[in-house]
């Protein structure tokens, strides 16, 4: 496929998981209101005890508000196209780490109905892009 055929199913891509993981942090942030999952960060926080029942409590924590900050980071290069390659794969990590905790924790079934190996696969496809449409990264490559 040449960049001119996938350059704007790249951009929805990268729109998609950006939007997705805004709003899981606007979930716990309590912005979703009656609609939300988790609702505070304190439930947040339970959440992720659960799935990091092998960790100290105080490490459980900590990743809680890792995961957060770098629920916020990556996808804000993504919308804007910055180091989208590393937003990327930082995206795909992180959501590959979710996948194998909530399955590990919770079973197949949760990552399943959340979508947590399709949003992995996303993000380490748009890694494995050459060029990215539509980004700081275009508008800068010499």
């Amino acid at each position: 496929m040449t960049d001119q055929q996938n350059q704007f199913s790249q951009l929805f891509l990268r729109l998609a998981l950006s939007v997705t993981m805004l709003s899981a942090v606007a979930d716990r942030l309590g912005f979703w209101g009656a609609n939300a999952a988790w609702g505070n960060m304190a439930n947040f926080e339970a959440y992720t005890r659960k799935l990091t029942f092998f960790l100290p409590e105080a490490l459980s924590t900590v990743s809680a508000y890792a995961a957060t900050c770098l629920e916020i980071l990556f996808p804000l290069m993504l919308i804007l196209g910055f180091k989208t390659k590393i937003a990327a794969y930082g995206s795909g990590f992180l959501l590959l780490i979710f996948a194998v905790s909530m399955t590990i924790a919770l079973g197949i079934k949760a990552p399943l109905d959340y979508s947590v190996w399709v949003g992995c696969a996303g993000a380490f496809l748009l890694a494995s892009q050459q060029q990215y449409s539509f980004s700081i990264d275009q508008l800068t490559k010499k």
